[in-house]
């Protein structure tokens, strides 16, 4: 399941086709740099910088995504920074549409990230792989992503320019980049909030000042009840992002997942080593019977939830696969600067050679030169497949609401499919083989697929500024290649650190204890604490259903069981696929994502109530303009948030690899100056809760000035209770 966050489609700002002039229209017009005109684009600064930005960027959110399961999307920030890089340095003449070339580049390793992180942590998962592999991950990353990248081009004309679809994200990027082309506080809110998120994530996961997240257990009606949250800016940020509507979907899957179906297991069947009344900090038995059998419920409702969801978007896929084989037109020489693509014979040149190299690839991985073909001559159909199908729903619902994480289902079942036919019927492949197989298939198409929605993204807004198709083209390729290049190094940083997945975890610890040769029970060292790996739901998600096709290891009850509640949420028409998701994660995760919904709500209520004066009916143009600029300086600020804490965590996991080099150099930061001592539970809320307050006065900045924050809170909290109150009742006779 890949979440991907980015900025809320009603961020798109309408602008009166009367009012406008030329090169201020989102969609309609002419673009912002005529193409008559020849600046500035692709230049020796915009390379270095958007190197060095797609490189942070890979690696921040591939730490997120593994952490959470979810990643933000790079464009918006990365256009920010390199306009603060280029402007801060004091470069002469800097243009929009070299800002753009450095966020298509950072864009490129970001959305690699969210294809490899997903699926090449699953080979951990399932014990194919111990550590990292550099190679393996860096082929994977660079064919999956060129792959993705070379359709993306072959499909711009078509969908970007004769279809015109929307592309929200898009279209806010560009917005973005326009706003910093005239100057704006948006540049110093975004600095502001990456030095604070760097400085939360710095004392709370290197110093260890503060606890990383609270939690406690009681007991009541013969069973446990369970409460607690993660204590994080990041995670609070995500909410903000996706909006109340998302995160009060995932906060519920968390609540019966981890608060009701938890409890209801062990009602019926106990909990493992049964204690007191009250555990406030050993929580272990209870997260057990998560791991061992409620995850797998959530396992059976993003399957059935995946497989839905593209069922449902049926039509959209099937109109978009039609228009793809049609001609879009080709290059010629009377073609303007802004309509000139990389050539299309060089593309599909460039796309055979990769399908050669994927066959050489996978003959290399599993040795059998049948299946490597099959895998092949499968990939290529099968990726244009899903590069066009995300490409075209990115530009009609945007990247955010892309259903990535069915495709990579569907994906993932169909190589299934397809590996018990050729390797195991026709060939005899040993079961580790064909899990092998199976997870290479299925990581490239997956990232393949997810780097495609995100190019067209930025093609949009290159479009939108005027920006030189060819050379932006270029740009992605360049930052598809850093991210490759990146990623491989990144991953196994943290895993040496961390550990990704509590799956990997226990079975490294399990090495560490059979090659020490230390009589049963005896204290190891250099054990890892499986409690602070990183979690990596879809990585866990993706090797339970290739460990239950192959190994029969899968919770099948509660699968099912899962699956019957996909079905119940499908009829009653709700987001299926974010509610499998929060049952999946665990509920300490879902609380500050829904703290950040909740204050998005707030905010974005208190901007149009200070305008129209009410929450009913329907809202006025200057309210609408109210409530974008809160929604974009809380975005801005959130992106901050995210990166500063993410880097952080990437940074540390760097100091923790080295300490494991040189254990006597005190390379560990808490314990620098003697050990900082971490706060208790309640202090510990205290220090999260003034972020939080930072976090609401920067982003309430942007309100309208009449008004008062406090009494505005109380009416929307007012307002919400009797629409839940009304939403609750019987119908009256």
């Amino acid at each position: 399941m890949i979440i991907r966050v980015g900025v809320p489609q009603y961020s798109i700002r309408l602008i009166d086709k009367e009012c406008a002039t030329p090169g201020t229209m989102a969609g309609v017009g002419e673009p912002w740099v005529p193409a008559e005109a020849n600046i500035k684009e692709l230049t020796a600064r915009v390379i270095i910088i958007g190197i060095l930005l797609g490189g942070l960027m890979t690696a921040a959110n591939a730490y997120l995504g593994l952490y959470v399961g979810m990643t933000v999307s790079a464009s918006i920030p990365a256009a920010v920074m390199s306009m603060l890089i280029l402007r801060g340095f004091k470069f002469k003449d800097v243009t929009i549409l070299e800002n753009n070339s450095v966020q298509t580049m950072a864009s490129a390793g970001e959305s690699l990230a969210a294809g490899v992180i997903f699926t090449v942590p699953a080979l951990l998962v399932i014990g194919i792989w111990t550590d990292i592999q550099w190679l393996e991950t860096f082929l994977i990353a660079i064919l999956g992503g060129i792959l993705g990248t070379m359709f993306t081009i072959a499909l711009r004309r078509l969908f970007i320019v004769e279809e015109a679809l929307p592309y929200p994200e898009g279209v806010a990027c560009r917005e973005v980049l326009v706003a910093g082309e005239k100057g704006g506080s948006g540049l110093i809110a975004i600095v502001y909030a990456l030095i604070i998120g760097a400085t939360f994530g710095w004392m709370v996961k290197a110093f260890k000042a503060t606890h990383a997240h609270v939690e406690g257990l009681g007991t009541a009606f013969g069973t446990r009840l369970y409460a607690g949250g993660e204590l994080s800016l990041a995670l609070l940020s995500v909410g903000y992002i996706v909006g109340i509507r998302i995160a009060s979907f995932i906060f519920l899957g968390g609540v019966i997942g981890f608060g009701l179906l938890v409890p209801i297991y062990g009602l019926m069947n106990g909990f493992p080593n049964e204690s007191g009344f009250l555990v406030a900090i050993n929580v272990k038995d209870y997260s057990q019977v998560w791991s061992d059998q409620i995850r797998y419920v959530g396992v059976g409702a993003m399957v059935v939830g995946g497989v839905y969801t593209l069922w449902s978007m049926r039509k959209t896929i099937i109109e978009g696969l039609s228009k793809s084989f049609k001609k879009g037109g080709s290059n010629d020489t009377h073609q303007a600067r802004t309509e000139i693509d990389i050539p299309l014979d060089k593309v599909l040149i460039v796309c055979g050679v990769l399908v050669v190299l994927i066959f050489l690839f996978y003959w290399y991985a599993t040795g059998s030169l049948v299946m490597a073909l099959a895998g092949a001559l499968f990939l290529a159909v099968v990726s244009f497949f899903f590069a066009a199908v995300a490409g075209y729903i990115a530009g009609v619902v945007g990247s955010s609401n892309s259903p990535v994480s069915g495709m990579t289902i569907a994906t993932l079942l169909f190589t299934i499919g397809l590996v018990w036919v050729v390797g195991g019927l026709i060939l005899n492949m040993s079961q580790t083989d064909m899990m092998i197989a199976t997870m290479f298939i299925a990581a490239i198409v997956a990232t393949s697929a997810a780097i495609a929605g995100d190019v067209m993204q930025d093609l949009k807004t290159g479009h939108m500024v005027g920006a030189t198709p060819w050379r932006q083209q270029t740009a992605e390729i360049i930052g598809v290649i850093v991210g490759a290049m990146v990623i491989g190094p990144v991953l196994s940083i943290l895993h040496d650190a961390f550990q990704i997945s509590k799956s990997a975890c226990e079975d490294t610890n399990t090495r560490i204890i059979e090659s020490s040769d230390l009589p049963a029970g005896a204290p190891v060292d250099g054990l890892y604490n499986c409690g602070d790996a990183l979690f990596a739901p879809q990585a866990e998600l993706i090797g339970a259903i290739v460990e239950g096709a192959f190994g029969g290891n899968l919770n099948l009850p509660m699968v099912f069981l899962g699956a019957i509640i996909a079905v119940i949420l499908i009829r009653l028409a709700m987001p299926v696929m974010s509610v499998a998701i929060g049952i999946y994660l665990p509920l300490t995760l879902s609380v500050p994502i829904m703290a950040g919904g909740i204050i998005s709500h707030i905010l974005l209520s208190s901007a149009r109530l200070r305008i129209d004066g009410t929450l009913e009916g329907e809202m006025s143009k200057p309210a609408k303009e109210a409530v974008k600029e809160v929604q974009d300086k809380g975005v801005l600020i959130g992106a901050g948030f995210i990166a500063g804490e993410s880097l952080m965590g990437v940074l540390l996991a760097i100091f923790i690899v080295a300490d494991k080099k040189w254990p006597d150099n005190g390379i560990i930061p808490s314990d620098w100056f003697g050990g900082i001592g971490t706060l208790n539970y309640g202090l510990s809320l205290l220090f999260f809760a003034w972020f939080v307050m930072v976090f609401i006065m920067l982003s309430a900045r942007s309100l309208p000035k009449k008004g008062n924050l406090f009494s505005d809170t109380m009416y929307v909290l007012s307002d919400a209770a009797k629409k839940l109150k009304t939403a609750l009742s019987p119908p009256k006779p």
